[in-house]
């Protein structure tokens, strides 16, 4: 029996889903949002072949399905970052700092093999739906 309470996320302004998988799925005040990769949403091309580039690419795709699930930065509460290289360590926490300036969320890091399309980061989040 399906749940009344489970939403399903899908928004243009974000790359649409390649797979069996949601952009995000809400559970009555609760957002989780699929990883994210440095897809552009207008093209479904990655543009960016280093990893700032990218990172910032991901983080407005992030910042996009949130929006379309009625959160945003200020109300995520848990990231994890996949990275291909912790050496890039340094760059990404500098531009994922930009986006939660103040209370920032829990998070996780960790150095993956490969990610798909061989990008070189990957975030997702769990946020709280606001208002």
């Amino acid at each position: 029996m399906p749940n009344s309470n489970r939403k399903t996320i899908l928004t243009q302004n974000a790359p649409q889903p390649i797979g069996p998988y949601s952009q995000a799925v809400q559970m009555g005040d609760w957002l989780f949002c699929s990883g994210q990769i440095a897809i552009d949403p207008k093209d479904g091309q990655i543009h960016a072949s280093d990893v700032e580039g990218q990172t910032k690419q991901v983080m407005e795709n992030l910042k996009a399905v949130l929006v379309a699930g009625g959160a945003s930065c200020a109300s995520v509460v848990k990231t994890t970052i996949f990275l291909k290289s912790m050496g890039d360590f340094p760059k990404v926490n500098e531009i994922y700092g930009t986006y939660f300036r103040e209370n920032p969320p829990a998070r996780s890091t960790i150095e993956v093999a490969r990610l798909p399309k061989d990008v070189l980061v990957e975030v997702e989040a769990i946020a709280r739906v606001e208002g």
